[in-house]
């Protein structure tokens, strides 16, 4: 049975039982789940076990594409660990529980998948009698159900939010898989394939139980990697049509057998497991960091790299893993295809950035390696480092190691390990239960048709979100409307700003935020009176602010447009700003845009401005708006009516921002600029409208007075006046350095002169007027070096220009040697003058504004080299 028709027999099984078919949410789950990435089926619906909004329909099935990054470093050694996985899944919402989900799923593992009722076994939750019930009843014998613990068999995210009692469903697979006894003996013969949750509490982080649920409800999940596995009676998933041909990718590139040489196999693995997964991460807008969910998914693609190199792969591995992953789950996940192009630049240029880490990398275990003895062991730190800097996966380090007749501490490896991971947790943002999307009050958003409505105060927060009666003059306040014509930041535009007007009082709303689906919460101050909760008012948006940013709005759509046609299909907008005037458009490209490429976007951006097209603004279903080619943008959130703005012919996206009505209202866009943001991200500003009128007028008043300074009254030649100009300043500087630099040689010949003994130790100390810590640093340099040709020396050079004091150190090689160095040497000079000392062991500085007490602290430091002499 092929993964898709595993897919098709689950979905439309609960099809025909009143189940809605609902689409695979993105791996990027939404800040308030408390995710770093979807990890169950279970994510997309959270709000509707908690309560937080009504579910749109009582029964629900998906096919979900899943991440555990607990997972990397076991996947190629067992025949059971993925990272990136497909999870089917069932959901009721408060609708059946336990009964209705067993039978169920007994049903079509045995009647419809066909596999036999004697080869199944189950768990419960050790204290569930109701399960161990019901399993019994539909033919399961008491010596097939194993009752476990919690950490077996209770689920949640880990996250603040809805947990519950579970019950698995194992297959046994035969003794030739491992020995009797069911799961407790051993789970890769008796393997998980579905996990009943039995919804009913809500936990926390470390799934204690807060209290109940507002409803019961189930959510189950049953893999499609395990169960290709197991109707197909094969060794592992890596043989299933989801993954073998990805395997062969791997066997084509290295010229090696999967099955011939166990360290072999799991690179190979490796090499098919992660290519998969991070195509699906890339794919749904996840960018290679040194932080998040960015962080895994550069350690899986190093891993790739490390695991290719190991097999003598040469030449690049990623493009093939992404085009056979598209062409093997395209259908099943379109924004695979849609996304295409963008995933091979992000994945190649990874890829080649890391290879030359790699090679440094190797560099590294080798002079590791040249430090341990033949049969010794490779410190902690150094295989560590190998991970943690240059992405070296723990088990190769262990595996060169041993080749080279070494072991690895692992056990200090791991350590390191705990270590980074407590830091990380110390750091993580900690999420609330979803609690002021819970009580917030709901309203009605009608901003797109009207910018004033009559309104009334349904709620009224004090900043920290306790609940007012009342709030006076000056007051900070968080109100929620029955009704807003304020839009709330969304999709890259800012919240809208403006006034509430009651009959005793006066808010001005300083920002417009979302809370949760269905309400709005407008933030800002009293400006004058007295409002109370539930008074009815008069809301208002800032029109001019509001127009500006529909300008900004709509000219986002064209620049976006506008780049794509000039750089490709693959520049897609992966973030923007959308603010009054002006905006900020980010996209992927695998290097800087051209000044010229630029030039001709603002060109072509103005040319569709006078066109003066219609905006269109219609809503639609999401399949017909992916018919009609409309663009989905990455990390955005869509229900199954979407809203999708058409600008002219050219551009069609999905929005749910606000627009002018023609482009001509725009009137002018100005680029100002283009920069990176990180590896293969760029970034475009602009002015839009007026604020561009008003830079372009801020450019010209700008030249005409570097015209004017130049002395040049025609502009046109003002460009090859200042090329002279700067040609004369760098002859002149050349010419004023030589003077300088034998001025200076004088100068260090003097102070040389002057040098006193320490014991054994030559010694410069001296007030230097006029000079900065540049010149400072180069002469206290310069003198070191004539020194130390005849043993150990010091300088210390000072000045107090301007009021504040300033002391350079330098001491000798030979010195620091013997453990005077420069940053001690300035220690206690560096008190006399209000400061402290710093710097490197052979160059120390210290400042302070205390310029009076320069004299004094130069004097002490003969003093001081004697003490430190003496305690060397």
């Amino acid at each position: 049975m092929e993964g898709n028709r595993v897919r098709e027999t689950f979905l439309s099984f609960f099809e025909e039982r009143g189940h809605k078919r609902v689409p695979s949410s993105s791996l990027i789950p939404p800040a308030e789940s408390g995710l770093l990435l979807a990890n169950a089926g279970m994510n997309q619906f959270i709000p509707y076990f908690l309560g937080q909004a009504p579910a749109p329909f009582p029964r629900a099935t998906t096919v979900q594409k899943c991440f555990r990054a607990n997972d990397i470093d076991n996947v190629g050694h067992t025949a059971r660990h993925l990272t990136m996985f497909e999870m089917l899944g069932n959901f009721s919402f408060g609708d059946y529980f336990k009964a209705d989900s067993c039978a169920w799923g007994l049903e079509l593992i045995t009647q419809v998948y066909g596999i036999d009722i004697d080869r199944i076994w189950t768990s419960v939750y050790e204290t569930d009698d109701e399960a161990i019930g019901i399993w019994q009843d539909l033919g399961i014998p008491a010596g097939r159900i194993v009752r476990r613990g919690k950490a077996d068999n209770y689920w949640s995210t880990h996250t603040a939010g809805p947990g519950g009692p579970s019950s698995e469903i194992f297959v046994d697979r035969g003794p030739e898989y491992g020995p009797e006894g069911g799961p407790e003996a051993d789970e890769d013969r008796f393997m998980e394939v579905w996990n009943h949750v039995f919804m009913q509490d809500l936990v926390d982080a470390d799934e204690n139980v807060l209290g109940e649920l507002p409803a019961k409800n189930i959510d189950t999940g049953a893999s499609v990697e395990r169960l290709a596995t197991v109707l197909n009676d094969l060794d592992s998933f890596f043989e299933t049509d989801l993954m073998r041909p990805l395997l062969e990718i791997a066997e084509s590139m290295s010229g090696r057998k999967h099955g011939a040489d166990e360290r072999v196999d799991v690179s190979l693995k490796v090499i098919a497991e992660h290519g998969r997964s991070t195509t699906f991460l890339i794919a749904d807008g996840v960018q290679p960091s040194n932080e998040g969910r960015g962080y895994i998914l550069r350690r899986m693609l190093r891993r790739v790299v490390s695991h290719a190199k190991r097999l003598g792969i040469e030449g690049a591995v990623m493009p093939a893993l992404v085009e056979t992953t598209v062409a093997l789950m395209g259908d099943a996940y379109p924004e695979l295809r849609e996304n295409q192009a963008f995933v091979l630049q992000v994945a190649a240029g990874e890829e080649e950035r890391f290879a030359a880490t790699l090679r440094q990398g190797m560099q590294i275990f080798g002079r590791a390696l040249d430090a341990t003895p033949a049969g010794g062991t490779l410190a902690s730190g150094d295989a560590f480092k190998l991970f943690d800097t240059f992405g070296f996966p723990a088990q190769l380090t262990e595996e060169l190691a041993a080749e080279a007749g070494r072991t690895v501490d692992m056990d200090g490896f791991a350590e390191l390990m705990q270590e980074q991971r407590a830091r990380a947790r110390a750091n993580a943002k900690k999420v609330p239960i979803g609690l002021d999307a819970a009580a917030a009050p709901p309203g009605e958003f009608v901003g797109y048709d009207r910018l004033e409505s009559e309104v009334s105060l349904v709620g009224l927060l004090d900043p920290d979100y306790g609940e007012l009666e009342a709030a006076e003059e000056g007051e900070q306040v968080r109100v929620f409307l029955d009704v807003t014509p304020f839009y709330a930041e969304g999709g890259g535009q800012v919240g809208d700003q403006g006034v509430i007007r009651t009959s005793g009082g006066l808010i001005t709303v300083t920002d417009t935020q979302r809370i949760g689906d269905h309400a709005f919460m407008h933030t800002g101050v009293v400006a004058s009176g007295e409002v109370r909760q539930g008074e009815r008012a008069h809301a208002q948006v800032d029109i001019a602010r509001r127009e500006a940013t529909a300008r900004a709005h709509t000219s986002t759509h064209i620049v976006h447009w506008t780049m794509k046609h000039l750089l490709g299909e693959h520049a897609r907008q992966a973030g923007s700003l959308v603010a009054p005037g002006r905006l900020r458009f980010d996209f992927p490209n695998p290097g800087a845009v051209p000044t010229e490429v630029l030039q001709e976007a603002e060109i072509q951006a103005n040319a569709l401005l006078a066109r003066d097209d219609d905006i269109k603004i219609f809503e639609t279903s999401m399949d017909e708006a992916k018919a009609l080619g409309a663009v989905a943008l990455f990390g955005e959130k869509y229900g199954d009516t979407v809203r999708v703005v058409e600008v002219g012919d050219y551009s069609r996206e999905l929005c749910g921002g606000t627009h002018v009505a023609r482009t001509g209202n725009v009137a002018l866009i100005r680029i100002l600029h283009e920069g990176s943001i990180g590896a293969g991200m760029r970034r475009v500003e602009a002015l839009v409208g007026p604020d561009a009128l008003r830079q372009i007028n801020v450019e010209r008043a700008l030249l005409h007075d570097l015209v004017e300074a130049l002395g040049s009254k025609d502009p046109q030649a003002a460009t090859e006046r200042a090329r002279q100009l700067v040609e004369r300043t760098k002859r002149l500087e050349s010419e004023l350095g030589k003077l300088r630099k034998g001025d200076r040689d004088a100068v260090i010949g003097e102070l040389a002169a002057r040098a006193t003994k320490v014991g054994d130790v030559a010694l410069v100390v001296s007030e230097i007027p006029g000079e900065d810590a540049d010149g400072l640093r180069e002469l206290a340099q310069s003198l070191r070096q004539l020194l130390e040709k005849d043993g150990s020396a010091a300088v210390v050079l000072g000045n107090g220009d301007g009021g504040k004091a300033l002391l350079v150190a330098a001491a000798t090689k030979s010195l620091v040697d013997r453990g005077v160095t420069a940053p001690l040497l300035l220690e206690g000079a560096a008190k006399r003058i209000g400061g402290g000392a710093g710097g490197k062991p052979i160059l120390g500085f210290a400042g302070g504004k205390n310029a009076e007490g320069l004299a004094a602290a130069l004097e002490g430091i003969p003093g001081r080299l004697s003490e430190l002499l003496e305690g060397a």
